[in-house]
């Protein structure tokens, strides 16, 4: 499966809001969205800039939540055909299922700087789910699950860097007895994301 491997800063000023790939920096002013004039990366054309299609504002759209969860296409797709087949919005479902990652659970929890050390914790098998070792970061997390940080794991340095990083543990997850072991006790919803989103625009473009 295909992986980016370039500057994650150029994602973040190629969709011009911040995406937090970057752990403590994005939360520093070394931030190159903040410091370097607002457009995307690159030499700037000498000519004007014409106004975005349609299609052009849709597909900045799910590229910009696409790469916030940093998954790839074939995956990004399949939960919108996920989603699709539930009932109800389908909006709403897909960035629940989005949140629902193990690897995003990680990262809420505060046990990783960002997602792609959230995404090498569990692979390096370092999470319990329910009280097994898992090493897979897609794994969907349910209602009542029991997510912990095994206890050898706990002292290593991207877990320390997680826990000083200024962040709130969103309300669908609530830490159980100390802040390495949690508990799922609710669905995820918009309100939880932390980027601006519009749900409605990647709806349109794959519906084209």
């Amino acid at each position: 499966m295909a992986r980016y491997t370039g500057p994650k800063c150029r994602l973040c000023r190629r969709e011009g809001v911040k995406l937090y790939l970057k752990g403590d920096k994005c939360y520093s002013e070394k931030c190159p969205l903040e410091r370097r004039r607002p457009g995307p990366p690159g030499e700037r054309p000498k000519k004007i800039i014409k106004k975005p299609t349609g299609y052009a504002l849709h597909l900045r759209e799910k590229q910009k939540v696409r790469r916030h969860y940093m998954v790839s296409e074939t995956q990004f797709r399949r939960y919108f055909e996920m989603a699709e087949r539930m009932e109800g919005d389908t909006g709403e479902l897909l960035f629940q299922l989005l949140e629902r990652r193990l690897d995003n659970v990680v990262y809420r929890l505060k046990w990783a700087p960002s997602r792609a050390a959230a995404r090498q914790l569990v692979a390096h098998r370092h999470v319990l789910v329910n009280g097994r070792r898992v090493s897979i970061p897609s794994i969907l997390v349910r209602v009542g699950d029991k997510i912990e940080l095994h206890p050898d794991s706990r002292d290593i340095q991207p877990v320390q860097l997680g826990l000083k990083q200024d962040r709130d543990i969103p309300s669908w997850l609530q830490l159980d007895g100390d802040q390495f072991t949690a508990k799922v006790v609710a669905l995820p919803t918009l309100a939880n994301v932390d980027i601006p989103v519009n749900p409605g625009m990647i709806i349109e473009f794959y519906s084209k």
